[in-house]
């Protein structure tokens, strides 16, 4: 089985939380390896997430910052199985990743988490992740719950090393309804 690196920037970049997702698919098995990355554009804050009760992360490579992530290496299968569970559809169809990574962009329909983006590639194998079919300056931002912003918080701390203070300047850099003191302070 081919095997792709999947990049986070949102809450799966914290390991424990990814795995969840994994033990959805139809091949639970750990990633090979993870890997700390920087890509170019900038994650916003947008929508509403029923799990976190406030806006959620998405990635768009327009914006002029570079982003934060954490990459894993998994099966295609898996890299589906993800994709299905973040568009809230059971896991068990593999996806033809091709469009995407033959033009570097493939939407599988227009709601959030349905464009696949292909960042390159990394080791050999092809970096994807998804995100919104919109741009940032298309939606209207929205407030990132406390419980969300900590889980981004570990997840950067976890990939990147990161102190606190640079973490929480990065996180507001993302999002206009946190101050960097009062992420620092959750």
């Amino acid at each position: 089985m081919t095997r792709v690196w999947y990049v986070s920037y949102g809450s799966n970049m914290h390991l424990d939380r990814f795995v969840r997702y994994l033990d959805l698919c139809r091949d639970p098995t750990p990633p090979a390896a993870t890997r700390p990355l920087t890509i170019p554009g900038g994650v916003y804050l947008a929508t509403e997430s029923p799990i976190w009760g406030g806006g959620r992360a998405f990635y768009d490579p327009h914006l002029p910052r570079t982003t934060a992530a954490r990459a894993y290496l998994i099966t295609e299968r898996q890299f589906g199985d993800v994709v299905a569970q973040e568009m809230y559809r059971a896991p068990g169809e593999d996806l033809d990743l091709r469009p995407a990574l033959d033009t570097g962009r493939h939407a599988l329909g227009p709601g959030r988490y349905e464009t696949l983006l292909h960042l390159g590639d990394h080791d050999g194998h092809p970096a994807l992740t998804f995100t919104a079919p919109w741009r940032a300056e298309d939606v209207e931002h929205t407030a990132p719950s406390a419980a969300y912003l900590t889980m981004l918080k570990e997840g950067l701390r976890a990939a990147h090393g990161w102190t606190v203070d640079r973490i929480a300047a990065y996180l507001a850099a993302c999002t206009t309804f946190w101050t960097p003191e009062d992420i620092e302070n959750l």
